[in-house]
């Protein structure tokens, strides 16, 4: 595969350089913010060497290669549309209209890409936690170290440093998502976990109680907020408006001391005495609501979550699940709702691998294999885009997949201990690996079955496409 020469013909398939605003990639995908999508030639994209999809959602042309293919497209095709302009007005002019994508998004789905933006560059450090966790598990169960030993004390600590400062890590990403300064913001973090502050992980172990401190006539509860998510997203956005309005007020010549001073000294004031207990009392109010679900549905929770979870993909919302995983982690001290993702992934995999097995057409036998075996790492949107979709009726099949293993892995309570990992990575961080492979064999399977007995129209447009061209071949040759 010419990933240059793929690059340089993709350019006037989108339009032209100048219809390109901007481009980035994330694991699989070219994710290009264009003027005019109305000059794209959609069918023709899809019919280059190595891609395995094209679609719009969320303001964005996105274009599916695959894990690794996708970095070596894009360095090719980032010098061909000039993405290394540093120019003002270029800047200026991608500035604008992302703004201006952001406004035609429905709340959702900007609440949903905000709270992706946060979330995203944390997981490795959360991910890399939970895999410490699952190997300090093992050691128990299989008695390879004493709890005692230097071995585990000093993993233990690896495993829970990553939770400990949790909103330092959030208050960083998060000040640069709201348009803050992103230092001050983890100072607000490292408040919200200040040593000084008991970790309520402590009231879970010994019956501890925290401190009350008036300050004002008020009531602070010296109870720190290690290991949650929404009281530092509320504070931290509170921060950033605050700072946005002492900027605004404070004179320019004393700007750089006064501003950071009034912003982290307001800003812990509130955090302490108004937001941060009203975000505990949100995160404990979805913590339980969902906890309620998941025991008392029998297995309902996760037929429900593992069946639908694939439409929420597609709207792009599901990023919005990592906070939500990551409070949940942080208050039950596992996550039960990544084992339902994971089923509705594999089950992607499983609707792809039927496909590639019956299909007739060569092009997509090239596409579906390695997309369903992206999907079972973990990667579900080539095959989505790229196969199920597109023929619909495997798309349902891995919904009935997906929902089958879900209500399996929800019933013998397979949990996880960190969140981002999906599919056969995340045996790693699985509390009970034997039911979590039953539950993959189950959605694999059921998808597999589902998608197969539904069956699908396959598409004509290729080989008609094909034996025009050889016509069209002929006839030159014969002139």
């Amino acid at each position: 595969m010419d990933h240059k020469q793929i690059a340089k013909e993709l350019v006037p398939l989108l339009g032209g350089k100048d219809n390109i605003i901007s481009a980035s990639h994330c694991a699989t995908r070219l994710r290009l913010v264009i003027d005019d999508e109305s000059k794209i030639n959609k069918q023709e994209i899809e019919d280059l060497e190595g891609v395995k999809g094209a679609f719009s959602s969320s303001g964005q042309f996105q274009i599916i290669f695959g894990t690794g293919t996708v970095n070596k497209v894009f360095q090719p095709f980032a010098e061909e549309i000039g993405l290394d302009d540093e120019s003002a007005e270029h800047k200026q002019k991608q500035m604008d209209h992302n703004e201006a994508v952001k406004k035609k998004m429905n709340p959702v789905s900007r609440f949903a890409k905000v709270l992706s933006n946060i979330f995203v560059p944390i997981i490795p450090a959360i991910v890399a936690a939970g895999m410490l966790m699952g190997l300090l598990n093992l050691m128990n169960r299989f008695g390879w170290a004493d709890g005692d030993s230097s071995l585990y004390i000093l993993l233990d600590m690896f495993s829970s440093a990553a939770f400990i400062i949790l909103p330092i890590l959030i208050g960083y990403s998060a000040a640069r998502e709201f348009g803050g300064n992103t230092y001050l913001g983890a100072v607000v973090g490292g408040i919200m976990t200040h040593p000084t502050l008991l970790n309520p992980w402590g009231l879970q172990e010994g019956g501890v109680e925290p401190e009350m401190l008036n300050f004002a006539g008020m009531n602070i509860e010296l109870l720190g907020y290690q290991g949650t998510v929404i009281p530092v997203l509320l504070t931290v956005y509170v921060m950033c408006w605050l700072e946005r309005l002492f900027r605004k007020v404070v004179p320019n010549m004393v700007d750089l001391l006064v501003t950071p001073f009034l912003t982290i000294m307001t800003t812990g004031f509130v955090a302490l005495m108004v937001v941060g207990p009203i975000g505990r009392l949100l995160g404990e109010g979805v913590t339980t609501s969902l906890s309620f679900l998941y025991d008392s549905g029998a297995g309902f929770a996760g037929l429900v979550f593992g069946g639908l979870y694939s439409l929420i993909v597609l709207t792009g919302v599901h990023h919005s699940f990592h906070a939500i995983e990551a409070e949940i982690l942080g208050q039950v001290g596992f996550n039960y709702l990544l084992p339902i993702w994971a089923m509705a992934n594999v089950a992607q995999g499983g609707a792809g691998l039927a496909v590639w097995v019956k299909t007739k057409s060569k092009k997509m036998k090239e596409i579906a294999g390695p997309s369903a075996f992206a999907a079972f790492l973990g990667i579900t949107e080539p095959v989505i885009f790229g196969v199920n979709l597109r023929y619909r009726r495997p798309f349902i099949g891995a919904a009935i997949g997906g929902a089958l293993g879900g209500a399996y892995v929800t019933i013998t309570n397979v949990t996880a201990n960190g969140i981002g990992v999906t599919g056969l990575p995340m045996f790693a961080i699985a509390n009970d690996p034997i039911n979590y492979a039953i539950g993959i064999l189950v959605a694999v399977g059921g998808a597999f079955t589902a998608a197969w007995l539904l069956g699908w129209q396959e598409e004509e447009q290729q080989p008609k496409k094909e034996e025009t061209k050889t016509e069209k071949d002929s006839e030159e040759k014969a002139v």
